[in-house]
């Protein structure tokens, strides 16, 4: 029997993936977990009835989350990279190619979706995980943040939409200790879902960084797997001046990286700030 594996995120919307083959699928500590194969999508993990990658179209998300704060920052700003959730490590992947990058440290509460991510996700990490510039630390980000006393140039949150265990990673009390393990000038992306879905979800976390940070905006992917129109990213920064890096730099800075990118490019860098009506309305 065929059986569909239904996306639940949407209380008035479900779209469900064929599963051809399921590798894993338990309740974690935290959250359901389930990997499975689809014919289109590749190899896809979902987490708590939530798709958070599949192998065809990962590198959309993971590029954006990664490139645009990193070539922000240009090379002799971003050298400590912090990275709350991305268990699956391809965000921590893309943060590795950057040469300039001494330390990433990835904090994830999840210890199983590591695991399972290394085992049946290995074209997602790419060899990251073993990288000697890489930490792995098992915890809450939350209290992380709140009392780590090193310093990062860039925190970036790769989390599960605000639900479950992910949901204390959308609080104020949050983001005030990324802030303060953020050196300036420094760089803070979170993920915020699907604004045409949840548009409460964007406006609340713009709300909180008016309130504790300088700079704040929001930028846009198109990623296949995340139903509902494009998917929200978050930028928020104490330095009014970072985003506003010239193209022409930011074209400068990713050409001598001589970093690949199938998704990311200085245009789409800066084209991803430009905002349909409705979003802008979100971000003020």
């Amino acid at each position: 029997m065929t059986r569909w594996v239904e996306e639940t995120l949407h209380p008035n919307f479900r779209c469900a993936l064929k599963a051809d083959r399921v590798l894993y699928e338990n309740q974690t500590e935290h959250q359901h977990l389930i990997i499975f194969d689809n014919e289109t999508f590749g190899r896809v993990m979902m987490l708590d009835g939530v798709v958070q990658l599949s192998t065809t179209d990962e590198f959309i998300y993971h590029e954006m989350m990664s490139h645009v704060p990193l070539f922000s920052l240009g090379a002799e700003r971003a050298k400590r990279v912090l990275i709350i959730g991305g268990g699956d490590g391809g965000v921590m992947r893309e943060v590795l190619k950057h040469k300039s990058v001494e330390r990433c440290v990835l904090v994830d509460i999840d210890r199983t979706v590591v695991d399972l991510s290394k085992e049946h996700l290995p074209e997602v990490s790419q060899g990251a995980f073993d990288d000697p510039r890489a930490e792995v630390i098992i915890a809450d980000g939350v209290k992380y943040v709140a009392e780590t006393d090193e310093r990062f140039d860039a925190i970036i949150v790769d989390s599960t939409e605000p639900v479950g265990p992910a949901a204390v990673l959308f609080t104020r009390g949050f983001f005030e200790g990324c802030a303060r393990a953020l050196n300036k000038p420094g760089v803070l992306i979170t993920q915020n879902g699907l604004p045409f879905m949840h548009p409460d979800h964007l406006r609340g976390t713009m709300e909180l960084f008016s309130t504790i940070f300088a700079d704040r905006a929001t930028y846009l992917v198109d990623q296949p797997t995340y139903f509902g129109g494009p998917f929200a990213l978050a930028w928020a920064s104490n330095d009014t001046s970072l985003r506003d890096t010239p193209l022409e730099e930011i074209a400068k800075r990713h050409a001598a990286s001589g970093i690949p990118t199938r998704y990311y490019t200085p245009d789409v860098h800066k084209a991803a700030f430009a905002l349909p009506g409705y979003v802008a309305k979100l971000s003020v």
